[in-house]
C-alpha cells in the first residue's frame, strides 16, 4: 500500500511539473488578468505598470491603449502603433510573456487597480 500511494505522489508532483510551462489558454488569461494590474519588464521596453480593465482599456501612468484576447494570445495596441500579441504563460500571480517561442518579459498580477489608472 506505501508503495502505490507513494506512486501516487510521484506521478501528482510530475503531472504538476509538465503543467508549470505550458501556454495559458485565452480563458486562463482573461480570467487572471481581465480587470487586474500588471508590473514587470519586458526585453526590449523595460518596466512597466498596466491595468486591463474589463472593457478592454489599458491604463498606464501617463497613457491608454487597449487589449484583447485572440484565440491563445493577448494582444496589445497603443496609440497608432500596429496590434502585437504574446502567448502567456501562467504560474500563480507570475505572468511570462511569451513572443515566437521565446520569453520576451514577465509580470506580476496585482488585484484590482492599486494605482487608481
Amino acid at each position: 500500500m506505501k508503495n502505490i500511494l507513494m506512486a501516487a505522489a510521484v506521478m501528482l508532483a510530475a503531472s504538476g511539473t509538465a503543467f508549470a510551462g505550458a501556454m495559458a489558454t485565452g480563458e486562463q488569461i482573461g480570467a487572471a488578468i481581465s480587470g487586474n494590474t500588471v508590473q514587470g519588464s519586458m526585453m526590449a521596453a523595460g518596466a512597466y505598470t498596466e491595468f486591463y480593465g474589463a472593457d478592454g482599456v489599458i491604463k498606464g501612468k501617463d497613457y491608454a491603449g487597449k487589449w484583447r484576447i485572440n484565440a491563445d494570445t493577448m494582444c496589445f495596441q497603443y496609440g497608432q502603433d500596429p496590434e502585437a500579441c504574446w502567448q502567456v504563460k501562467l504560474d500563480g500571480d507570475q505572468v511570462t510573456w511569451v513572443k515566437d517561442g521565446k520569453d520576451d518579459g514577465t509580470g506580476t498580477i496585482v488585484k484590482g487597480n492599486p494605482n487608481n489608472f
